[in-house]
């Protein structure tokens, strides 16, 4: 995307906050492709980890149960950390396609802004605060 289409709307800032600046919006929007490289690296490293693994877990009759239950437990925590880096590769592409259509920083529940606070720390959050506190209460 060039410049000159991130300038073509505003992102919604909270009341009280300042507006965006041009330099702030380039920042977020780098940030976010930055998480999606990285993301992608992770998943790639961590997919490759767990083949490893499954290719051990198939070596060896006989092997020590310990072993593989050793095997077995890695296994899982390389899959626990494959889903959670895809889920935040979706919130992060899904953050830079609301981005790139002009609809960033709006909350996704109540229509009101996320806020320029919130979005600076969590440049993934599609919600603003009152109403993730709300949804984490159910």
């Amino acid at each position: 995307m060039t410049k000159d289409a991130r300038t073509r709307f505003d992102i919604p800032v909270a009341e009280g906050e300042e507006p965006w600046t041009q330099d702030e919006i380039d920042e977020v929007h780098e940030e976010l492709l930055f998480e999606i490289g990285r993301m992608e690296r992770a998943i790639k490293t961590a997919e490759a980890t767990m083949a490893s693994l499954f290719d051990e877990g198939t070596e060896g009759a006989g092997r020590d149960p310990a072993d593989v239950g050793s095997t077995n437990f890695e296994r899982d925590q390389e899959m626990s950390l494959v889903q959670n880096a895809k889920d935040m590769l979706d919130q992060a592409q899904s953050a830079l396609h609301r981005f790139e259509t002009g609809r960033y920083g709006v909350c996704e529940s109540c229509g009101e802004p996320i806020g320029k606070d919130r979005l600076q720390v969590f440049p993934r959050a599609t919600m603003c605060l009152p109403c993730k506190q709300r949804e984490e209460r159910r």
